[in-house]
């Protein structure tokens, strides 16, 4: 397969599967009865941030794929996808924002193992992966608000 095909298949991978899971698991009228911190973001902001987001998750695990594709730094990228799209069943398809805490911290801990394994391979990876990990510390910090206020 061709660099570009592989590329590819990164984008569909992490951006069509965030698309679907997102699609499925539309925060719908349970999330709107919750009550939400000061610092919650409007509704509308999530669906680009996160686009985004994926594109450079998708962009990085292609480079360190073209790299070391049976490295650390792969698994720790292939744990933090498994996580990211984990999170949105617990919180919004099972309504249990305590467990989906636990699940932020090991997707922060995933995110932060692929920063520091790819930092010596290839920075650029490393660095597309920095406004991921400010996103998922916000993201735990909005969801603990919730599960404090809901609690």
């Amino acid at each position: 397969m061709s660099r570009t095909q592989t590329l590819f298949v990164f984008l569909l991978l992490v951006v069509g599967g965030g698309l679907a899971i997102g699609f499925v698991t539309q925060p719908g009228q349970w999330y709107e009865s919750l009550r939400k911190p000061w610092f919650n973001p409007p509704g509308w902001l999530f669906g680009p941030v996160w686009t985004m987001l994926y594109v450079m998750i998708a962009i990085a695990g292609w480079r360190i794929y073209q790299i070391a594709p049976k490295s650390g730094a792969m698994a720790a990228w292939a744990a933090q996808l498994a996580l990211n799209f984990l999170w949105s069943p617990v919180f919004f398809g099972a309504q249990r924002p305590g467990a989906a805490l636990i699940v932020l911290i090991a997707l922060l801990a995933a995110i932060i193992a692929f920063i520091a394994l790819s930092w010596p391979r290839d920075r650029l990876s490393a660095a597309l992966f920095l406004p991921y990990a400010a996103w998922v510390s916000f993201a735990f910090l909005l969801n603990a608000a919730i599960w404090r206020l809901n609690g």
